[in-house]
């Protein structure tokens, strides 16, 4: 039978202490990057599993964490958790997910005072129905760390993208490919609606960076970011008397949908309209045409995500709440510029 790996055995083939190789499998990070490269080849080359039970019953947890998200069929959720799940495998957790819907008091049971702890010892949340109002009344005590717009208060870590320059730069592609009249699809005007109403700032503030003016009637608002609302936004946007020759969407959903309605319509993508996503989901490097988005480092938000979960659960004194701003770029493709650029 095949003796047991163990974390001295780790430690040996990686040349450091037993200590540092524990605290790489458990997620702190007061350890260098390439020492936690040199642990992790180790653990991989001898297939050491942490013994998470025995660890969490000493220490009085669960060994999971919780993923919330507003919705698992929508493909940038469904790629995230697949890179959540990852890294926290590595650390010895399970992943406990839930779909909220945006339902507010469905979204408040996660972090209401002394709700569910004893499932999981921490939260990965994205919130949808919940204001910032509602997260700074949640339980003090329960490790979170926030994805999406609702800015931290100093006691959780917050992971965004900066929308207004995803969006600028995305907007920007479209007017300096010499489109004249450019739309925007995705707008949300009310108090949830905040990642939407950060990209039609972008959007804005390229039209003005380029001197040109914003058409307003070419702003088009939908209640959620998928491929229905798509579709009827830019076959409203078609039906009207000056259509656009350009439409930025707010999801790489809604600009699939969008070309659907685009083509349909007998139209081409993107001789007579060219349509820019937001994303970077796998649909939208398959589909035809393949969709120019911009693409946020979907691997580094889950990555940090777990790490910075992790050292608030480790820590008996946790650390002040950061802000953490995720890298994205734009991939151009054909529904832009009719072919696919060398990334």
């Amino acid at each position: 039978m095949r003796r047991e790996v163990t974390l001295r055995d780790v430690a040996e083939l990686a040349g450091v202490s037993s200590r540092t190789v524990s605290n790489v499998v458990n997620g702190y990070a007061n350890v260098t990057a390439r020492t936690k490269e040199r642990v992790q080849r180790a653990v991989d080359e001898l297939g050491y599993r942490p013994n998470v039970l025995a660890r969490n019953l000493a220490q009085g947890r669960s060994g999971q964490i919780a993923v919330v998200v507003p919705y698992l069929d929508t493909p940038y959720f469904a790629e995230l958790l697949q890179s959540v799940i990852r890294a926290a495998r590595i650390s010895g957790y399970n992943v406990l997910i839930d779909q909220t819907d945006g339902d507010p008091e469905h979204e408040r049971g996660f972090i209401a005072h002394g709700s569910r702890r004893l499932l999981f010892d921490g939260v990965i949340f994205s919130p949808l129905g919940l204001d910032q109002q509602a997260l700074a009344d949640r339980d003090p005590a329960l490790p979170l760390v926030i994805l999406g717009e609702r800015t931290s208060d100093g006691t959780f870590d917050h992971i965004g993208i900066d929308d207004v320059a995803a969006s600028r730069q995305a907007t920007e592609h479209l007017l300096d490919l010499g489109r004249r009249r450019v739309a925007a699809i995705g707008d949300q005007p009310y108090a949830t609606g905040e990642a939407a109403q950060l990209r039609t700032r972008g959007f804005r503030q390229a039209h003005e960076g380029r001197g040109r003016p914003v058409h307003e009637d070419l702003i088009i608002g939908t209640p959620r970011f998928n491929r229905p609302d798509g579709a009827r936004a830019m076959a409203h946007l078609l039906d009207g008397e000056n259509p656009p020759d350009a439409v930025f969407c707010y999801s790489d959903l809604v600009a699939l949908g969008a070309i659907h309605a685009i083509l349909a319509r007998g139209l081409r993508v993107p001789e007579d309209v060219a349509v820019i996503g937001y994303d970077d989901i796998e649909d939208g490097r398959y589909s035809n045409p393949t969709v120019t988005t911009i693409s946020p480092d979907k691997e580094w938000i889950a990555t940090t995500a777990v790490e910075r979960l992790l050292l608030r659960i480790g820590s008996s004194t946790p650390p002040p709440g950061l802000e953490l701003r995720a890298p994205h770029k734009l991939i151009v493709r054909e529904s832009t510029t009719g072919t696919i650029s060398r990334q």
